[in-house]
């Protein structure tokens, strides 16, 4: 076969495989576009939703940590965590309760923030909200950690958030809240601050008590107090 017709169906071959990458690529674009515009609509036009989120009040204290157990194992310090989260209307109800165990005395305690702009709340201040990610320790990559959360999934805090919503409405809210934290444009057209994230860590030490809390900006620490 002469080179140069060799060489064009060559050519045409690439070509065909290109377009089938772009084709792809605009597939997944074009999905996320018809998602996020989704999730826009709900918060624009779901009257539910939007009450939910202008009645929002100040977070204060929204869980805590303990050391169950901490001891020696061939040289090494271990530490093994309860993890508890609360009601945000009763801080004596258990929502969420976890066991850890970490190699080391430190541990991470990694959380997603969602800022609403003040049109969004009652008061016209800010709102915040948060999605517990994971804790890992100081020997352990964060994307090693363990899962206090599942992505895309309600938090069971703020189920009454979306309670007057449909099961759809409800999963897509959820889903594109933890995609959009690397979207800052899509987010100030949703009416949203910002979507970040906020790791504390601490030297946990038996016989104290780590109480977290957070303010309406979004702004995650804890309290030490003892264990009595």
């Amino acid at each position: 076969m002469p080179r140069n017709r060799r060489a064009g169906k060559l050519g045409s071959f690439g070509a065909v495989i290109l377009l089938g990458f772009l084709a792809i690529a605009g597939f997944g674009v074009a999905g996320f576009m018809l998602a996020g515009k989704g999730f826009f609509d709900l918060l624009n036009e779901n009257r539910h939703l939007k009450e939910a989120i202008h009645n929002l009040t100040d977070e204060s204290q929204i869980g805590y940590a303990k050391v169950i157990k901490q001891e020696t194992r061939e040289g090494k310090v271990f530490t093994k965590i309860l993890f508890v989260e609360t009601d945000r209307a009763d801080s004596l109800k258990r929502v969420l309760e976890k066991e850890f165990e970490i190699e080391g005395d430190i541990a991470h305690f990694d959380a997603l923030i969602v800022k609403f702009r003040p049109p969004l709340v009652q008061d016209g201040k800010e709102r915040a909200m948060y999605l517990w990610r994971r804790i890992y320790g100081e020997t352990m990559r964060p994307e090693e950690g363990f899962p206090i959360e599942t992505p895309g999934t309600e938090p069971q805090r703020y189920a009454d958030i979306c309670k007057a919503l449909s099961i759809r409405d409800r999963n897509l809210f959820w889903e594109q809240i933890w995609r959009l934290s690397n979207e800052p444009k899509l987010l100030e057209k949703a009416g949203i601050q910002a979507i970040y994230g906020n790791v504390v860590y601490r030297q946990l030490q038996p016989g104290l008590i780590y109480v977290f809390k957070i303010n309406n900006t979004g702004n995650l620490y804890p309290e030490v107090v003892p264990d009595l």
